[in-house]
């Protein structure tokens, strides 16, 4: 059987490693499913994050990393997908996601697993990882290596800030 974790992972964290490992000891194939989430505030390409993800899940055999372009639900139907697997934090992530698992089961027929974040992790997301690395803060303890690097070169890299965000620098 084959199953999906899939997110926008800007950038990938302990947190997601965590959900995608443990998802892979319960099916054969795990797509990472990366996908354009027009709702949040990008820092990192989709080519990027998936990089960084193939990286990260290296040493997990039985996990790929895929971009999507689309719906989850059409992506599932065209790759044979017959599970989604979504990590959860906190109630108010219980909310959305089941909102999310009800429209899935009702468009493709697909399930949805949520399980609950370990405990070690649930406190850490992505929006809060990239707001203290911009601020020059130490994320170590909550991405990978490579991923610090890379936070790091982009919260020295002027570019993309407007006059007005200098001018208030």
């Amino acid at each position: 059987m084959r199953a999906i974790c899939p997110g926008s992972f800007d950038p990938v964290t302990h947190g997601h490693l965590d959900i995608i490992e443990r998802t892979a000891r319960f099916f054969d194939e795990v797509v990472v499913g990366v996908g354009r989430n027009t709702s949040k505030n990008g820092l990192f390409s989709l080519d990027e994050r998936v990089s960084m993800l193939t990286q990260a899940c290296a040493q997990v055999p039985n996990v790929r990393v895929s971009p999507i372009d689309g719906l989850l639900a059409d992506y599932c139907r065209e790759h044979d997908i017959s599970a989604i697997v979504k990590g959860l934090r906190f109630a108010s992530d219980f909310d959305y996601e089941l909102q999310m698992a009800q429209m899935n089961k009702q468009l493709t027929g697909i399930e949805t697993i949520l399980l609950p974040t370990a405990a070690q992790w649930s406190y850490v997301s992505s929006t809060l990882v990239r707001e203290i690395a911009m601020m020059h803060g130490d994320v170590s303890p909550f991405v990978p290596g490579f991923v610090v690097a890379a936070l790091k070169s982009r919260a020295e890299r002027p570019a993309g800030r407007s006059g007005d965000e200098e001018d208030q620098a």
